[in-house]
C-alpha cells in the first residue's frame, strides 16, 4: 500500500494570493471610506491619501495592495511599501501575524528591514559620497 501525502503550502501559493486579494479588498474598502485626497495607482499600489491619522499606523499602512496614509506618499516611501505588498503576496493573511511576532520596533522587525529602513523613514537617509 502506497502512502499518499498531501502538502498544503501557505506561503507563496494560491492560498497566500487569496489572502492578499482579501486584504486588498479590505484595504481598498477602508481607503475608499476614509480617504479625502486623490486615489492613485502608483508603483503597483492603490494609494489612498488624506486619510485621518487614526485610520492607519505610523506614517502609513500597507494592507494587501493598498497604501493608506495622510500625505506620506513620496516615491521613496512607495518603493518601501511596494516591498510590503510583495510580502503580503508571499504570506497572505499570515503576514499580519508574522509582522506582529517580528515586533513593533522597526529596527528589529525583519519585514521593515527587508523593505528598507531608510526608505521607510526609520533611519535618516545617507547622502551619496562624492
Amino acid at each position: 500500500m502506497s502512502e499518499r501525502r498531501v502538502t498544503i503550502r501557505l506561503t507563496d501559493s494560491p492560498i497566500s494570493r487569496a489572502g492578499y486579494r482579501w486584504a486588498t479588498l479590505v484595504g481598498f474598502t477602508w481607503g475608499f471610506l476614509w480617504s479625502t485626497g486623490p486615489i492613485e495607482r502608483r508603483q503597483g499600489l492603490f494609494v489612498f491619501t488624506g486619510m485621518p491619522k487614526w485610520t492607519f499606523g505610523r506614517g502609513g499602512s500597507c494592507v494587501g495592495g493598498c497604501y493608506l496614509t495622510d500625505r506620506n506618499a513620496g516615491d521613496v516611501v512607495l518603493g518601501h511599501e511596494a516591498v510590503h505588498k510583495e510580502q503580503w503576496l508571499t504570506y497572505g493573511m499570515l503576514f499580519p501575524l508574522l509582522y506582529l511576532i517580528a515586533g513593533r520596533d522597526p529596527l528589529q522587525n525583519r519585514f521593515e528591514i527587508e523593505a528598507g529602513l531608510e526608505a521607510g523613514g526609520y533611519l535618516p537617509r545617507r547622502r551619496p559620497r562624492r
